[in-house]
């Protein structure tokens, strides 16, 4: 049985504008409007919708037009604050062994650089002063800043990153 595809987060919906089903556009991509060139945008309850650029109303928000949705009610009853997301695989390449996505992280063996694995990243979040890995492993939850003196390795091929957990 095929595995479902990993979806990666690239904008959020934003709210409505006017009456005529246009929406506001949050793009979380390094260029904004590159969240236009990968399709459809998914929602965590499955709703798609593939936006049309409008206009740009600041350096990463836009405004949109989706086919199907002609009034704010149906946009908000679908989307309303939704994180919306794209197959891991529509992203571009990255450049270099020192380049990747943050979502690829997720799922990575985290081990000290003794070979000692704490678990697997369970996601990587920014609560706004600097992004933090979650690892669960038989020891509980390590929560390390991603920084490069505590992840001093990110061997994404090898399927696991090098950390230096802090003392406690």
């Amino acid at each position: 049985m095929p595995s479902e595809p990993r979806m990666v987060v690239v904008a959020q919906f934003a709210g409505t504008h006017g009456v005529r089903g246009e929406f506001k556009l949050r793009s979380y991509t390094e260029e904004p409007e590159d969240v236009f060139e990968y399709g459809e945008l998914t929602a965590p309850g499955g709703q798609s919708l593939r936006p049309s650029f409008v206009r740009a109303l600041k350096p990463s928000m836009f405004l949109c037009r989706a086919e199907g949705f002609s009034s704010p009610e149906a946009l908000l009853d679908a989307f309303k604050g939704a994180l919306l997301s794209v197959p891991r695989d529509v992203l571009p390449p990255t450049e270099d062994d020192d380049d990747f996505y943050i979502e690829d992280l997720v799922g990575l063996e985290a081990r000290t650089p003794d070979g000692v694995s704490l678990g697997k990243v369970r996601t990587v979040q920014n609560y706004g002063a600097g992004d933090v890995m979650e690892i669960k492993g038989a020891g509980g939850l390590v929560l390390l800043p991603f920084t490069k003196e505590a992840v001093p390795g990110v061997h994404i091929e090898e399927g696991f990153l090098t950390v230096v957990p802090e003392e406690d």
